[in-house]
C-alpha cells in the first residue's frame, strides 16, 4: 500500500511558477514510476508528466514540454512538478499517482495503482 500526499498548490498569476510536491509513504517508493495528472472543472483527468523509477526517463504531454519539469528524490520518497510560465489554462486540480508498470505506460490513467487526493492550482489571467 502506498499513500500519496500532494502539496504546493495555490494561486499564482499567469507567467508565474509553482512547485508541487508529492510525498509517498512506505519503503517501496523507488519501485514505482510516478506521474502527475490534472483535472479542470468539467473536463476529464489528463496526463501531465511521468518519471521512471530511477528518475532517468521522463515524458510530458505536449502542453507541458518546455515549461514543466518532473523530478524525484527517492531518498525522500518525494516526486516534484516544477511548473514555470503558467497559463490560465493550467488551472486544475493536480494529482500525483504511482504505477508499478514501466514509465512508458504512464500516459494512461488506468496504468496507475495509487492516487493522491489532489492539490488545487489556480492561475489568474
Amino acid at each position: 500500500q502506498v499513500q500519496l500526499v500532494e502539496s504546493g498548490g495555490g494561486l499564482v498569476q499567469a507567467g508565474g511558477s509553482l512547485r508541487l510536491s508529492c510525498a509517498a509513504s512506505g519503503r517501496t517508493f523507488s519501485t514505482y514510476a510516478m506521474g502527475w495528472f490534472r483535472q479542470a472543472p468539467g473536463k476529464e483527468r489528463e496526463f501531465v508528466a511521468v518519471i521512471s523509477r530511477t528518475g532517468v526517463n521522463t515524458y510530458y504531454t505536449d502542453s507541458a514540454k518546455g515549461r514543466f519539469t518532473i523530478s524525484r528524490d527517492n531518498a525522500k520518497n518525494t516526486v516534484y512538478l516544477q511548473m514555470n510560465s503558467l497559463k490560465f489554462e493550467d488551472t486544475a486540480v493536480y494529482y500525483c499517482a504511482a504505477t508499478a508498470s514501466p514509465y512508458y505506460h504512464g500516459r494512461y490513467y488506468n496504468a496507475y495503482d495509487y492516487w493522491g487526493q489532489g492539490t488545487q492550482v489556480t492561475v489568474s489571467s
